[in-house]
């Protein structure tokens, strides 16, 4: 029986060689406007992959008054068409079709940028996750971005594109026909016909310019599920009306709104919300429309995408961030290898990075974006050796991993019944446990791959060195570091004292986070999830400073809940009993002032410390001293340091072995430090 999922499929005159897309998304690559060299290799090893259509930008901007917000492609201007045909070239060059998205963010972006220029809408409505108020459009702006549009279908055209797709959903665009973000009362609004006028405009004039063969297509809202805006019913009419007008080839659906962060995780769910939400709804989509329907909404499993094309709810499933963790997923269906791909566990580490740092990452995929310098395929080495590994974590694991896909015999030692390092404490928090994935993995590549792993299994410099390695790799990964209070520290216990469930405090709880990241927000959702008063301390200006705007929304949502309190810019002093419980002296870098809190638990979170003696006791006996050179570290390149000329291995550590810091961090340490091996 063949595989719905293999099979190839018409869209107008193009033929996709499967059903598997990669939805449009701005990873932020671009180098002023620009898709050089890492957003076009970036692409190009999706197409490896064999996926059978990448879409990208989300989305390219076609005119000045649009800045990006998000590191957008420029497609308003010409010096884009070069770097357009380039990308196309090495996507089709593998076999696979390429189309753009392309948009006038509206007042989805900032004016403080770019150009400074105000940004535009139907009315002066603010949108709150990007604070802009925006001018209302006059009617030389609504001719002025119709131009616009139609330039940049053409340029994208002339690129070489296959097609293109419009932004129709919390964009400009879609705001003149959404009652929400529309409240004219001239003859661009009121009533439902006015309020459809300027984007059937543009797509008038983008179909004028690029001609009736290139596709065109829309991502579009089918139903915003928000006070104010318009239902299915109303989304069904338009889509129906688009169809009609010959003036779209596809319709990729979406439902929602995102005018802020609780919305827009709602379109894009992360870990611990449900699978594939939309995904029924696009299928009734597909059931009254003869356009070829496309949906990406968290399908990130084999057995759901192929559910979806079997069952007829869509024509093609985008496995978007599944890409991000694993761009040669399609390949591997292919050829009978799916129990190896790497799976995506949901963190939105990619999406949230956009935003916090200006760059789209996969929390367990170091390759993806550094496709320059970073293989995702390890070739075998030209000869084999002996390579130690201690510490089962996410960088041990991915350490040991690369190793042994270099062919090297590897040993793996840990000292926990168990691998997967701080991870496990992490997945204690139920929402999270999706996160097990990026050690299940691991653990099953460990096993095909033949590496010894040994649990249970205490490393001390002796039993490193009778392995008689030629590598060695510390993962020892950190303990908790306590916060520097002036007094009272033996008072406290710490977030992995929670998560690991040693301490279960009840009663009033005063949880002192000087750290930020998921680590002290898990655990106070797990306190204040369990009846806790609680109270959350931190010297920061805002509460998990570290996580990113998708991921704070569960937290947030779990402390409004419960009525927690969240205390900024204070920090906790001192604790000493008194009266049978504790009291924390809060005070402030702002002022001199402190306040008492007499409560039952203090908890504390201010990251980690190395566990670095075993590190140090191999250091003497090591070639480099356990020297890394960064130049060629950052180049890709192997490392050749020797600095003792009777050492016997090179040495490395990695990951909170060498300082505290995240996920990402430990694997990408363990994949450009043993990929040359």
């Amino acid at each position: 029986m063949s595989d719905p999922l293999l099979e190839p499929f018409e869209l107008k005159h193009l033929t996709l060689r499967n059903r598997i897309f990669s939805s449009s998304h701005e990873p932020a690559y671009a180098d002023a406007g620009m898709p050089t060299d890492r957003y076009r290799l970036y692409h190009e090893e999706k197409a490896k992959g064999g996926v059978a259509l990448t879409m990208t930008a989300g989305s390219a901007v076609v005119a000045e008054d649009s800045p990006p917000s998000f590191g957008n492609l420029h497609a308003y201007d010409d010096e884009i068409v070069p770097w357009i045909q380039r990308l196309t070239d090495g996507v089709h060059e593998h076999g696979a079709a390429c189309m753009i998205q392309i948009t006038h963010l509206g007042r989805r972006t900032g004016w403080a940028g770019g150009d400074w220029l105000p940004v535009l809408a139907p009315s002066p409505i603010r949108e709150p996750a990007h604070r802009s108020i925006p001018k209302e459009a006059e009617d030389w702006d609504i001719e002025r971005i119709v131009a616009k549009y139609a330039d940049a279908a053409e340029r994208m055209q002339a690129g070489g594109m296959d097609g293109i797709e419009l932004q129709s959903y919390g964009h400009l665009f879609d705001a003149w026909w959404s009652p929400g973000t529309n409240r004219r009362s001239d003859e661009w609004g009121g009533s439902f016909d006015n309020r459809l006028r300027f984007p059937w405009m543009v797509l008038e004039a983008v179909r004028d310019r690029v001609g009736p063969d290139f596709i065109i297509g829309l991502r579009m809202f089918i139903e915003e599920s928000v006070p104010g805006g318009f239902d299915a019913e109303v989304g069904m009419d338009i889509l129906g009306r688009l169809e009609a007008a010959a003036l779209i080839d596809f319709i990729n659906v979406a439902k929602g709104s995102i005018h802020n962060d609780v919305e827009l995780t709602d379109v894009i769910p992360i870990h611990g919300m449900p699978a594939a939400p939309f995904l029924d709804f696009a299928g009734m989509v597909r059931s009254a429309t003869n356009l070829a329907v496309l949906h990406a909404a968290k399908i990130d499993d084999v057995a759901t995408a192929r559910h979806a094309i079997r069952e007829g709810k869509l024509d093609l499933v985008g496995m978007t961030r599944a890409q991000i963790a694993d761009p040669h997923l399609v390949n591997k269906i292919i050829s009978g290898r799916e129990d190896q791909i790497r799976p995506c566990v949901g963190a939105t580490y990619c999406l949230d990075r956009i935003y916090e740092a200006g760059e789209a990452l996969c929390i367990h995929n170091a390759a993806t974006s550094r496709e320059a310098t970073m293989p995702h395929v390890i070739e075998h080495a030209d000869h084999t050796r002996r390579v130690v590994v201690i510490g089962a974590g996410p960088g041990g694991l991915e350490a040991a991993r690369v190793a042994g896909e270099r062919g090297h015999d590897v040993t793996v030692l840990e000292a926990m019944p168990w691998a997967g390092g701080q991870i496990r404490l992490a997945v204690r928090n139920p929402r999270r446990v999706d996160l097990i994935g990026i050690v299940d993995w691991r653990v099953k590549e460990l096993e095909r791959l033949g590496v010894d792993v040994r649990c249970d299994t205490f490393a001390d410099a002796d039993l490193v060195l009778s392995l008689q390695p030629d590598v060695v790799i510390v993962a020892t990964g950190g303990l908790p570091q306590p916060p520097e209070l002036e007094s009272g520290i033996e008072h406290v216990a710490t977030s992995w004292d929670v998560l690991g469930g040693d301490v279960t405090p009840t009663g009033r709880v005063l949880f002192y986070d000087d750290n930020g990241t998921h680590s002290a927000l898990s655990a106070a959702e797990m306190i204040a999830r369990s009846g806790a008063d609680l109270e959350i301390v931190t010297p920061e200006r805002m509460f998990g400073i570290e996580v990113g705007g998708m991921n704070h929304v569960p937290y947030a949502r779990a402390f409004n809940e419960t009525d927690t309190r969240i205390s900024i810019n204070q920090r906790v002093v001192t604790v000493r009993p008194e009266d049978g419980a504790l009291c924390a002296e809060v005070g402030s870098d702002h002022s001199e002032h402190c306040s008492p809190r007499h409560v039952d638990h203090v908890i504390v979170d201010h990251g980690t410390q190395p566990m670095d003696e075993l590190y140090f006791d191999l250091k003497p006996s090591s070639i480099n001293l356990g020297a890394v050179d960064y130049g060629t570290l950052i180049d890709g390149r192997p490392q050749t340091l020797e600095r003792n000329a009777t050492g016997s291995f090179q040495l490395f550590r990695i990951g909170d072995a060498v300082a505290g810091r995240n996920i990402h961090a430990a694997i990408y340490d363990a994949l450009r430090l043993v990929k040359d091996l």
